[in-house]
């Protein structure tokens, strides 16, 4: 049973509607409900959403960004995984030992595009054009930038303002937009345009895969219009672990989600709810589950044809079991990878009264992803190349057409087989923590989906080293200091801890959550 009331500083509370959306940057959510309002479902509102924030949040994705998708569609889930691969000059010898962080050569094929073309295609309602308006309107005649999103862009800048065609696209003063200042990307607004008309094909194989050819060539970049022609999406369906009651779906690899399973999983051989929220032994042993299952991600984890072991062994029952054992209340520990056995992001989520419901989320990995945009187009490139490891042996390992180590997740929880939740946490790998630390909360603790997301977090770093927000008391930090924790106390404003977004099933309608840490609404009817 859900608590409706929060016990932390926030003044939101859930928006509880029959037709709902939710996403980091209010603009976007007024997108999505728009779809609604004209009679869309959920999947166009998703989508709506989803291509207004490559116009609004451009410090998070774009155009070439990748995607995934979990949807409920009234009788079943279906799993989307849109993220690209390798370019096919890709080869380990390529990258001469070193890979680098931005640039061209850190761009895997961008499959954003294929996921807003698929989800319609398959369950959308209102033509694909229409998907388009806002986001169109948003670049072409400009949107005031929010003190969040232009805080960050300025930070962004020194790095960036050296790639190829980011100064001209997002520097239009020569530095980034200021809080409240109009800014506009008419490239942009042409580009999707082309896209909408073209159902994609413009992207993949015509006028636009011909400008991200030549300006990949002209800067020394890998990827070529062939890269992007064969480019496909797959329909995974979706990987699950019973957790006190509920059963929690993610994407399989190449994907991160199963982290925040295998966390979930080792976490229940323990009487979490004997613990008060919150206290230092809730969270120690919620961190030493998820350096476990990071542990083994890192080793196992990349492009489900090249691991060499299988996505079930990982969350093998008896294979947890095990790993939790290795947990002592007493001390912190650096674990090491085991042997199982052998045989910057944008969240959102959509949900219509017919009861469709779409948890999905799409980034250009680091704020900005690569740094490149090509000239004319707006199109913003996303670095998930990045996700590789250079590492003999690793399945993990660069190679052409391969799809990396994928840090972006939604999630979606079931019970007894019918939709509870659509939940989502952007931020590289604090995404499955943020995952489990709000499963816990609701699964373990009872809390509701707003305390849910506002509770504070912690993010495991590597080794000992666990960064917390500003909000945990003095004296559980210093208990679990004592432990062996190496804590690091970051202050408010850091983008660590991720921005969560959730939409749960109610008997009749929605109860809709949004993050107070970005710029995040809720919104229905």
């Amino acid at each position: 049973m859900q608590h409706w009331t929060s016990p932390y500083p926030t003044h939101r509370a859930p928006t509880m509607a029959r037709n709902a959306v939710s996403t980091s940057q209010p603009l976007a959510a007024q997108a999505g409900l728009r779809m609604l309002l004209a009679g869309g479902n959920a999947v166009d509102a998703a989508l709506a959403a989803a291509i207004a924030l490559t116009v609004v949040e451009p410090i998070s994705n774009g155009a070439g960004s990748d995607a995934f998708a979990i949807l409920w569609d009234g009788s079943r889930l279906h799993g989307l995984n849109a993220s690209g691969r390798a370019p096919a000059a890709w080869t380990p010898e390529y990258f001469a030992g070193k890979f680098p962080v931005r640039g061209w050569n850190t761009v895997t094929v961008p499959g954003a595009v294929s996921a807003w073309v698929d989800l319609s295609k398959r369950f959308g309602k209102l033509t694909f054009e229409r998907l388009f308006a806002p986001a169109i309107e948003y670049a072409r005649a400009g949107f005031p930038v929010s003190p969040f999103i232009a805080a960050r862009w300025a930070l962004l800048v020194p790095e960036l303002q050296s790639q190829p065609g980011f100064a001209e696209a997002f520097m239009p003063e020569g530095r980034a937009p200021r809080a409240g200042e109009i800014f506009r990307n008419a490239p942009l607004a042409s580009t999707l345009e082309k896209i909408a008309a073209t159902r994609g094909e413009a992207f993949y194989r015509g006028e636009l895969a011909e400008k991200m050819e030549a300006h990949s060539r002209a800067f020394g970049g890998a990827m070529m219009r062939s890269d992007l022609a064969a480019h496909a999406n797959d329909w995974p369906g979706t990987i699950n672990l019973d957790y006190r009651g509920y059963t929690v779906h993610e994407i399989p690899p190449n994907g991160q989600g199963i982290v925040c399973l295998m966390a979930l999983g080792i976490l229940s051989h323990f009487d979490m709810a004997s613990h008060p929220v919150d206290c230092a032994d809730s969270v120690h042993l919620q961190i030493e589950a998820l350096k476990l299952a990071f542990a083994d991600a890192y080793r196992y984890v990349a492009d489900p044809l090249a691991m060499d072991v299988k996505t079930a062994q990982l969350i093998d029952p008896d294979y947890l079991k095990a790993r939790a054992g290795l947990i002592d209340m007493k001390r912190a520990q650096d674990f090491g990878h085991g042997s199982p056995p052998r045989g910057g992001t944008v969240y959102l989520t959509a949900a219509d009264a017919s009861g469709m419901m779409v948890s999905m989320i799409q980034s250009n990995f680091m704020g900005f992803g690569s740094g490149v945009v090509v000239p004319g187009t707006g199109i913003s490139l996303q670095n998930r190349g990045c996700g590789f490891t250079l590492e003999a042996g690793h399945p993990n390992r660069v190679g052409p057409g391969k799809r990396p180590y994928q840090t972006i997740i939604p999630s979606f929880v079931t019970r007894g087989g019918r939709p509870v939740m659509t939940l989502g946490v952007m931020g590289g790998s604090m995404q499955p923590q943020g995952h489990a630390q709000v499963m816990v909360r609701f699964a373990d603790y009872g809390q509701g989906v707003q305390a849910a997301v506002d509770g504070p977090r912690f993010r495991v770093v590597q080794g000992m080293q666990v960064n917390f927000e500003r909000e945990w008391p003095a004296g559980v930090l210093a208990d679990l200091a004592a432990r062996g924790h190496d804590v690091v106390e970051l202050p408010e404003g850091q983008m660590d801890f991720g921005c969560g977004q959730i939409l749960c099933r109610l008997d009749d309608g929605y109860a809709a959550a949004s993050d107070a840490r970005r710029d995040s609404l809720a919104v229905g009817f």
